[in-house]
């Protein structure tokens, strides 16, 4: 369990660092840009899958946000995540930030999808 709690810190502490590389002039937009919408989709109150769906609802805290984190590391010139993993570190009051413009795009989603559902329902039960 000390593991898993060490294992999140850490994440948590990649998060925001990459959070602070996507603000850095020196990464490429397209790094900002992934890195923008991981860090973003990290702290958004809303997830993707919501957590209480059995097994799936935690795919995306296991896997979708590491997976984003990993790639947007192998974008990052060394030098600049270096940089952005000190301040990180060194943040003493690091609250959590999170993302509304995330949240609305994942509820966006979220009724697109139950618009569908009920449209194809009543296409289902009109034959």
């Amino acid at each position: 369990m000390q593991s898993l709690k060490q294992l999140a810190r850490k994440l948590k502490k990649e998060t925001y660092a990459i959070y602070l590389a996507s603000i850095d002039p020196r990464v490429p937009w397209y790094a900002r840009m992934l890195a923008g919408v991981t860090v973003a989709y990290a702290f958004s109150p809303i997830d993707l899958i919501p957590d209480f769906i059995p097994i799936l609802g935690y795919l995306d805290d296991l896997i979708i946000v590491p997976l984003g984190i990993w790639l947007v590391i192998k974008m990052i010139p060394p030098e600049v995540l270096g940089e952005c993993r000190e301040k990180a570190a060194t943040e003493k009051e690091q609250t959590k930030p999170t993302s509304r413009a995330a949240a609305a795009v994942i509820v966006t989603i979220w009724l697109g999808l139950g618009i569908l559902a009920v449209i194809w329902l009543k296409r289902m039960f009109k034959s």
